[in-house]
């Protein structure tokens, strides 16, 4: 028998006989037997060993009886929690039995004890001792997990920080320099345009479009590290007045496309102003710039249980399933560069502004079908 994986039983009862008796009948490869032929004896072991599944205890014993000594297990914080069974000699009287109970009895038996009945109650006892363990080796495991787990999600967010912060610092250093190029670029050509060759010409164009191209990139990068990190409070704004914003921000390109926006009234929320106007604009403007004919664009907005529920539908080039996922991650492209303006920023600087408002954003579509981008925005902020 494996000491650790016993199940440990104290029986108390000063006939040393009725011990004996009790070990027989409850011969068992899983139970290990700690004796004692006293209640200050019992006592004595209980305070060095704390792991019992079960007491079985006399009650007439001298000097500290049974009642007694459950009394003074029941004192103990680390002691009470075990099950005492009685054992009587005599067929006790209602008021004794009442009182074994108030002493912190879980059953009375007399003796002599059927062994059927004593083993099948024991062996409950075992059993729920056994799982009690095993729910708390369970609990210590997880509360072993979720310390890792805490531990590592302080160190992502940590790591996230100083890449923000990278991206933030370094694309804000880098924009200097390259206004310089583009500057002295412009210069050049400005100078010099008719007096240098084709391909000279040809050079300084791609030069220039790369510069432009980085500008809009490092834009891209700080709009994204600020995402999430907007120190104004959160305040009710009025979603008609953002978009009517949103659609004189994208009025040359609305004019230029002929695109027909059609929009439901939409609710007062809780957020922040300018974040909405940005998401709206983000997902407006890549309605049109992703088109196969005049855009048509509808925007709608419902209560749900989460909150409040966007939608901006359009019927554009749409999307292939597999890249529905992938297109809210930075710098993620679905076309080369060239074919679309943008440097694959807009869905994921969405994404950070939906989350920071306790939402979430997905997308439906079709290839060559369009698309429906929902979003939500909580409503208990």
């Amino acid at each position: 028998m494996d000491p650790e994986q016993a199940i440990k039983i104290l029986l108390v009862d000063d006939r040393k006989e009725d011990i004996l008796s009790l070990e027989v009948i409850l011969a068992n490869s899983n139970y290990m037997f700690e004796k004692a032929t006293s209640g200050r004896e019992a006592l004595r072991i209980l305070l060095k060993e704390q792991d019992f599944a079960l007491i079985l205890i006399d009650v007439q014993m001298p000097l500290l009886d049974g009642f007694e000594t459950a009394q003074l297990i029941r004192e103990s914080e680390k002691l009470k929690r075990i099950p005492i069974i009685f054992l009587t000699a005599n067929n006790d009287r209602p008021n004794n039995i009442f009182k074994g109970y108030q002493a912190g009895a879980v059953d009375f038996m007399i003796k002599p004890v059927i062994p059927e009945i004593i083993k099948a109650k024991v062996s409950v006892f075992a059993e729920l001792h056994k799982k009690t363990n095993e729910l708390q080796i369970q609990k210590q495991d997880l509360l072993i997990l979720n310390k890792k787990l805490e531990q590592r999600s302080e160190e992502l967010s940590r790591s996230n920080n100083d890449l923000e912060k990278f991206a933030y610092v370094a694309s804000h250093d880098m924009q200097e320099p390259l206004r310089t190029i583009i500057s002295y670029v412009e210069l050049i050509q400005k100078r010099y345009g008719s007096s240098v060759d084709t391909d000279i010409e040809k050079y300084m164009e791609y030069v220039t479009n790369a510069g432009y191209r980085m500008r809009e990139l490092i834009t891209g990068l700080l709009e994204y590290s600020r995402a999430d990190k907007e120190e104004k409070p959160f305040m009710q704004v009025n979603c008609d007045e953002i978009l009517k914003d949103v659609l004189a921000n994208l009025h040359s390109s609305i004019e230029e496309s002929k695109a027909v926006i059609q929009c439901d009234t939409l609710p007062q929320i809780t957020a922040s102003y300018m974040q909405m106007v940005q998401l709206f604009q983000n997902l407006i403007s890549n309605a049109i710039k992703f088109k196969i004919d005049i855009p048509h664009i509808k925007i709608s907005c419902k209560k749900t249980d989460e909150g409040f529920l966007f939608s901006i539908e359009d019927n554009g080039i749409g999307v292939e399933p597999e890249y529905k996922e992938k297109i809210f991650e930075i710098f993620k492209r679905l076309h080369p560069i060239g074919e679309y303006i943008g440097v694959g920023i807009g869905l994921a600087i969405c994404k950070k502004i939906v989350e920071r408002h306790k939402g979430r954003i997905w997308l439906e579509s079709v290839l060559n079908g369009g698309s429906v981008f929902y979003f939500t925005i909580s409503d208990k902020l």
